[in-house]
């Protein structure tokens, strides 16, 4: 990320984005008082699910629709369109890392007030998260396959030791 004197944004910018997840972060801590605490076992499954939510809004082609007011996409990469606070929010639309505390806070809000829809949102996105994982893993293996049968294709060239012999 550029340092803000770098971008076609203000101070003020981030301080609004702050202050807006800020302000949805306590309202949720507040609402969240009297309500059924999320279990220890359930932060593995959120943190999945965030992991897959985020990846989807930041890099998914079915949901350019709602990164395209702030995003410019082309085939050279994503950059953030306008400036000030659109840029800003652009930014945050182009960072899993930053999308991702967002996506927490959602899946967090909708745990807590509709336990049963936040439940079931979790598990199809923790599922999605393991079916990424599921696919690296056997592209990995899949590559490190591949390598070794072209390793072992390859004509090797006689070694010193044996062409004396």
């Amino acid at each position: 990320m550029k340092p803000v004197d770098q971008t076609p944004t203000e101070a003020a910018d981030y301080a609004a984005i702050s202050a807006l997840y800020g302000s949805l972060l306590a309202a949720l801590a507040y609402t969240a008082r009297e309500r059924e605490p999320i279990g220890r076992a359930e932060l593995l499954p959120l943190s999945a699910a965030t992991f897959a939510l985020s990846k989807l809004v930041v890099h998914e082609k079915v949901e350019a629709w709602l990164r395209q007011p702030f995003v410019e996409e082309s085939g050279a990469g994503k950059k953030p369109r306008g400036r000030r606070l659109r840029y800003a929010i652009g930014e945050l639309f182009n960072c899993t890392r930053c999308m991702g505390a967002w996506s927490a806070l959602g899946l967090v809000a909708l745990r807590l007030h509709s336990p049963p829809a936040g439940r079931t949102a979790t598990t199809v996105l923790a599922a999605s998260a393991g079916n990424d994982v599921l696919h690296s893993a056997f592209s990995l293996l899949c590559a490190r396959a591949n390598a070794a049968k072209e390793a072992a294709d390859q004509p090797r060239p006689f070694s010193a030791a044996r062409r004396a012999a």
